[in-house]
């Protein structure tokens, strides 16, 4: 497995890393436990030493899946978590889901309960999850700096954040990854987000790299999703669009079978040509897509 530094940090990961929502949360009922386990135990064993996971994610059930999973291997791995949610507020998402929170305090909290439930004494990336428009991100990059300073985080990372918000952050605490949904079937960041991250020296990880699941080819218009998944509610998943995106799936395969790849292999291959200096990919498990 190949390795890549996150913009100008030190932060080195491999170029694939593994995103592990999906485990517990979002595309439909939650896995074996114990085969998510022995699943990112054998992703280390294949050199992937990236991975991605955060409070919300459950909520918390994800954060203690990598923990156990991940603590025995803590010095093969770098994980990533998240803050920017008051979980005390809708979790479960059943009337639109939690309420935003960065604010400082907050933020301290969440690292403290995330370093407990991982079992590490440092996160290695903690990215704001979504920005709060109530709390100014000069201060949410200042809360995370003090984290820094006291030796609980080591990186600090954003995540959908548009180019202002990077640049105003970047300038209270260096920035080390963003990350935002970017595949062959969303380049939007090509737009401006990604000219600012080289600009400044940021990573970026990409998340959603293939489609949510539609570039694997495994999903059509026909497919069904479990009650509890995710994609029921987003227009790109309903069956006419799943129709009008199938060309983009049926070139992948196409180009598959002369390169001997699969669809999905093809989508990474295709993120991993992309700046290969700057950023890494982050594959998601097929649950997740």
């Amino acid at each position: 497995m190949q390795k890549r530094k996150l913009g100008n940090s030190n932060l080195e990961v491999s170029a694939i890393g593994l995103g592990c929502m999906g485990m517990s949360f979002s595309y439909g009922p939650p896995a074996d436990k114990t085969e998510m386990i022995a699943l990112l135990r054998n992703a280390v064993e294949h050199g992937v030493t990236f991975f991605d996971t955060a409070e919300v994610y459950g909520p918390f059930t994800n954060e203690e899946l990598v923990g156990e999973a991940l603590s025995p291997l803590r010095d093969q791995v770098v994980i990533a978590t998240k803050f920017g949610f008051d979980l005390t507020s809708d979790p479960r998402g059943m009337a639109g889901g939690p309420r935003l929170d960065s604010r400082p305090a907050h933020i301290k909290e969440v690292a403290e309960a995330s370093l407990k439930r991982l079992k590490i004494d440092v996160i290695d990336l903690f990215y704001q999850h979504r920005v709060d428009p109530n709390v100014p991100i000069e201060d949410v990059a200042g809360a995370v700096k003090d984290l820094i300073q006291a030796g609980k985080v080591r990186h600090f990372g954003l995540s959908e954040a548009g180019a202002q918000t990077i640049r105003r952050a970047h300038a209270v605490q260096p920035v080390a990854a963003l990350q935002s949904e970017y595949s062959l079937w969303w380049k939007r960041p090509e737009a401006e987000i990604i000219p600012t991250l080289e600009e400044l020296g940021i990573g970026f990880v990409p998340y959603s790299p293939l489609g949510k699941g539609f570039l694997t080819g495994k999903i059509d218009d026909g497919t069904t999703f479990d009650k509890s998944d995710f994609r029921n509610t987003l227009p790109r998943f309903t069956p006419d669009a799943r129709k009008a995106n199938q060309a983009v799936v049926d070139l992948l395969g196409e180009i598959g079978k002369r390169k001997r790849a699969t669809p999905a292999q093809i989508a990474l291959a295709w993120l991993l040509a992309r700046n290969r200096g700057s950023r890494p990919s982050r594959a998601l498990p097929s649950c997740i897509g």
